[in-house]
């Protein structure tokens, strides 16, 4: 009889689910798989593997703030404004002209020089051609917002995106985070648009530039959303204050039209974003989106209107 002993065979090693030539004797509490330390994370209980993470990520349901917007920890929509307006400042240096095209001009002539002509004849002059929002322009609206005075106008050339962006940094970041990343866009382009029109409709002869409309906008978006929700860490009166004052005192050359104008729809989109209390919540969205596109589509149509009474009293249009 053979009496030698017989060896047992041992069991396998225990393998991570992931990276099977790595042994791991530590299971996920949820799955109970085997992990390794780079496919693992330390739980309140135990170690959750990285998929299991991964899937209760995607089940939790995002934090929203009062007004409905998704909570956000950086404003990366203030910044990339910020940029942006700064890119489009560089381009200007580059190209000065840019600003005489893309500008709020409401009405005017451009002669084959190129430049700006009154003309009181009822038929323009061979070589001159109207420009402007009444005829046909209708981006300038939008792409004035974010051009500013080039640095040839002096010291308030630069001091005019500076003052601007310091505006845009101080409430963006504070409205960002309280609205969330959609309804600030909403609020700021709204507002911007407004500026612009107000411009257009007060004095659609002179030309204006600049994220004032916009800003001013923010500010009377961040007062009412304060009065709102009782927090107004950045004093909504100094900052109302301070803009009125503002906008009599700058008004000899700057364009108060766009400041007031912004304001106004800054306001209004404000009051929208902080009383849409539609119930369910889940239809809130909607009232706000659907109370910000009415107030822009206010704008739009007095933009029609003035357009109209433009072309009726201009001869050679």
């Amino acid at each position: 009889m053979d009496s030698t002993p017989t060896v047992e065979a041992a069991p396998p090693a225990a393998v991570c689910f992931r990276h099977t030539d790595r042994e791991s004797y530590i299971r996920c509490s949820r799955c109970d798989r085997y992990a390794c330390p780079d496919c693992r994370h330390e739980a309140s209980v135990g170690y959750q593997c990285v998929e299991c993470v991964k899937g209760a990520a995607r089940a939790a349901r995002p934090t929203v703030t009062r007004f409905g917007g998704r909570t956000v920890t950086r404003p990366v929509l203030t910044w990339a404004l910020i940029a942006l307006n700064v890119l489009l400042y560089l381009a200007e240096v580059a190209r000065p002209g840019i600003v005489d095209r893309f500008s709020a001009l409401g009405q005017g002539v451009v002669g084959p020089d190129g430049g700006f002509y009154t003309v009181d004849t009822p038929y323009l002059p061979t070589g001159y051609h109207a420009v402007g929002v009444a005829h046909g322009e209708w981006y300038r609206l939008i792409t004035s917002a974010f051009l500013h005075l080039p640095p040839t106008e002096g010291v308030f050339g630069i001091a005019h995106i500076l003052v601007n962006m310091y505006g845009l940094w101080l409430l963006g970041r504070f409205l960002e985070g309280r609205l969330g990343r959609l309804r600030f866009l909403g609020l700021y382009l709204v507002s911007a648009l407004g500026g612009s029109v107000f411009q257009y409709l007060l004095a659609p002869e002179r030309s204006a530039v600049g994220a004032s409309g916009a800003v001013f906008g923010l500010v009377a978006g961040y007062a009412v959303t304060a009065r709102r929700t009782r927090h107004d860490p950045l004093d909504s009166g100094r900052l109302l204050g301070g803009s009125l004052v503002w906008l009599v005192v700058s008004a000899g050359f700057t364009s108060w039209q766009g400041h007031l104008g912004g304001l106004a729809a800054g306001a209004a989109v404000g009051a929208v974003l902080a009383f849409a209390l539609a119930r369910p919540a889940r239809l809130r969205g909607g009232v706000q989106a659907a109370g910000t596109v009415a107030v822009a589509a206010v704008l739009v149509a007095l933009v029609a209107l003035k357009t109209s009474d433009i072309l009726m009293n201009t001869p050679w249009s």
